[in-house]
């Protein structure tokens, strides 16, 4: 059984109640602390043994932990870091203000393309004819010809290494016909995503007024990726690529600079200033750096890399509870068995000032009443964790297993006992 620090608080029907834990002599001579059920109260009782307050207290008087200074002065016009499994904003700016993506959209693109490989929809072999509005795109290219054929593995390479725009054009009419039905299609991508603030027109970042998104949406975007598509997400730490005889590098200059940086993506206009994605993993902890509308291409990795060390210097993160796996039981009437396991549907990862992590207050409530049957990820509470009285993370707590109900002897029984209750 998962023990919980703090106080337990517990949800009737109508509102939630805070009860303290049993008496001190409990807490001192039993080393592990047991839950029980009373007659009018339908709860999980949870404690702390004696030792860990013991050992709590004794961290907490003697080894404060350091302060966290403020976030680093980045020259950019929107920027946000943030940690790839806890989702923890860590430093931001302007992240809902609308921005040019610049070449940032060919993010999109890529999702878009990685999505029907994933669905045997395309191939990475397949042979790609060169259109010539694909051919004739100005601006960072692979050098495509016109009217020969390329092969998607070639055209991705040239998109996420090279930035082509011709390679983008391409792969959005081998994917949706033409590059106008490929912009719906990344619209309804973007919406799917949870990216509210996105309108996309093209699949290359070219400016144009209703081309634009945000910093928080362009995260929520390269979050997705690198989740849901490891075995393409490599391609971003490639620092060149050769094709038709002429090799390009990789404009994330942070790919030379720092080992444990691994992509993403750099763009720029004249309008958009120079921007970068990045993203580096250190030990267990990866983070993600959003930066838009810096000066140059030295400052937008000079900034990145600001925020990246600041993140990892400062911050640690954490696995709490794993998914799938029962955090506790709960009282459940009128079942085939009396006890419904509860647990989470996502591994829960925290992120935290470093040496912070032991203070961290963990918290279940819990419906007082819950009747079978019950369906497998079904909420009946939340689990809360917070930190020196602010929330770090609040999830569903769900049930981990179909119930059905009892026979009718025990509906019966139940019935009677919930007479008294």
């Amino acid at each position: 059984m998962q023990i919980f620090n703090g106080t337990c608080r517990y949800k009737t029907d109508s509102d939630s109640i805070d009860k303290p834990g049993p008496p001190g002599w409990v807490q001192k001579y039993f080393p592990v602390a047991k839950h029980f059920a009373k007659a009018r109260t339908h709860v999980i009782l949870c404690v702390t043994t004696a030792i860990f307050m013991v050992v709590g207290t004794f961290q907490t008087s003697s080894l404060q932990a350091a302060p966290t200074p403020a976030p680093p002065e980045i020259g950019a016009r929107a920027y946000l870091l943030q940690d790839f499994n806890s989702g923890q904003l860590l430093a931001e700016k302007k992240i809902h203000e609308r921005m040019e993506p610049a070449s940032l959209t060919k993010l999109m693109t890529a999702y878009i393309v990685f999505s029907e490989l994933e669905s045997n929809n395309i191939k990475l072999d397949d042979m790609v004819l060169i259109s010539e509005a694909a051919w004739k795109m100005t601006g960072s290219r692979m050098f495509i010809e016109v009217n020969k054929r390329v092969s998607v593995e070639d055209l991705l390479q040239g998109m996420i290494i090279q930035s082509g725009n011709d390679a983008s054009v391409a792969l959005a009419e081998h994917v949706a016909g033409s590059e106008d039905a490929f912009a719906s299609l990344m619209n309804s991508y973007a919406i799917n995503l949870g990216m509210s603030a996105t309108n996309f027109i093209n699949s290359t970042g070219m400016p144009d007024s209703e081309h634009y998104t945000t910093v928080n949406d362009l995260a929520i975007l390269t979050r997705a990726l690198i989740k849901n598509f490891p075995q393409y997400y490599k391609w971003y730490s490639v620092r060149e690529f050769t094709f038709n005889g002429i090799t390009q590098p990789n404009r994330n200059k942070l790919l030379w600079r720092d080992k444990s940086v691994d992509g993403v993506k750099t763009g720029h206009t004249k309008s958009a200033g120079y921007c970068l994605i990045a993203s580096a993993k250190r030990d267990d902890m990866r983070l993600i750096s959003v930066v838009l509308g810096t000066k140059s291409e030295n400052a937008r990795a000079q900034e990145s890399q600001k925020l990246l060390n600041y993140g990892f210097r400062f911050y640690e993160t954490r696995r709490l509870y794993a998914a799938n796996e029962a955090l506790t039981t709960t009282r459940i009437w009128k079942g085939e068995v009396e006890q419904l396991p509860l647990g989470l549907t996502e591994d829960l990862f925290v992120t935290v000032p470093r040496g912070q992590f032991d203070n961290l207050d963990k918290r279940m409530d819990i419906n007082a009443l819950i009747m079978a049957p019950a369906a497998k990820g079904h909420q009946y509470g939340t689990v809360e964790i917070s930190l020196e009285g602010g929330d770090i993370a609040i999830r569903p707590l769900v049930a981990l297993r179909d119930l059905a109900e009892g026979d009718l002897g025990q509906r019966l029984m139940d019935e009677v006992q919930l007479l008294f209750e």
